[in-house]
């Protein structure tokens, strides 16, 4: 009993820090985030002077600053464009890519292992590399505009989404599609009513890393779209002003609402996250 109790105190006392180690890290990633939001709610003249201390009753605007971004950089029509690129460019990328790592792992030839092979080594070109070359490709394609981008970030994001799906579909017994098709259903019909339901973890999965990725994108919209179509991050830079000056009130609350959407929807998906990556490397 005594080497037991040793044992159960040594478990306890690893586990607290073990635990008190994770919540400091936590503390330190949420930490730019209560300084943004705590910002947010103060005259812009006292943000530089005191930027880690709550709002005093000197220094607290109330929603001064968001009522000021919102008319100043058009927020609405920012967000509008945000989320029409992001939720169209997710939903092309998920269709396509999840098609594509179906094919490239039931239809086994050596052009679909050069396919899996170059969609991979596309993960790790840097944008950089590739950007000049890219928006003057764009632009004789008269890609650069709202749907032209969508092309663009399919583009991208079809490197990582194919490689998820493909582990995840080949922890799918071959036998579900073989009785499928069986009972009569067709290739479109079998991916859509069986193959393309089971990819739910994983759907999920590359929807949330996608849609992080490309609402919170500056660059690309920036090269390809520019001013004409603003999205939220190109929108907020526009509260710089001349000789270097910024509205750091109107900033952070706008920085504030930039991030409330992808981080509530986060919140709700994020318990797939797990669940569809360690399920994609059962056989991956």
């Amino acid at each position: 009993m005594n080497g037991e109790n040793v044992i159960r105190r040594h478990t306890t006392v690893k586990n607290s820090v073990i635990f008190g180690i994770l919540t400091v890290f936590s503390l330190i990633f949420v930490a730019p985030i209560l300084i943004v939001f705590m910002n947010s709610f103060k005259d812009k003249l006292h943000i530089s002077d005191t930027p880690f201390t709550f709002p005093t009753p000197e220094t607290y605007v109330r929603l001064d600053n968001y009522i000021t971004g919102i008319v100043n950089i058009g927020f609405i029509n920012a967000f509008g464009w945000s989320l029409f690129i992001t939720l169209s460019s997710v939903a092309v990328i998920l269709l396509c890519t999840s098609m594509t790592a179906w094919y490239i792992t039931r239809v086994k030839n050596k052009f679909n292992s050069l396919l899996y092979y170059i969609l991979v080594f596309s993960m790790v070109v840097p944008f950089q590399m590739v950007m000049f070359t890219l928006s003057k490709f764009a632009n004789i394609l008269h890609l650069d505009n709202p749907l032209g981008i969508i092309v663009i970030y399919l583009g991208f994001g079809a490197g990582m989404s194919t490689f998820l799906f493909c582990g995840f579909i080949r922890s799918i017994p071959i036998e579900i599609e073989e009785a499928a098709m069986i009972d009569g259903c067709n290739a479109i019909q079998l991916y859509f009513r069986v193959i393309f339901a089971m990819l739910k973890p994983i759907t999920i999965t590359v929807a949330i890393l996608n849609a992080m990725w490309i609402w919170n994108d500056y660059l690309l919209p920036y090269l390809l779209i520019g001013s004409d179509y603003k999205t939220i991050p190109i929108a907020i830079q526009y509260l710089q002003g001349g000789y270097g000056s910024i509205d750091m009130g109107a900033m952070m609350a706008m920085l504030v609402l930039a991030v409330i959407p992808i981080i509530v929807f986060y919140a709700i998906c994020q318990k797939y996250i797990i669940e569809g990556v360690v399920a994609g490397a059962v056989k991956g």
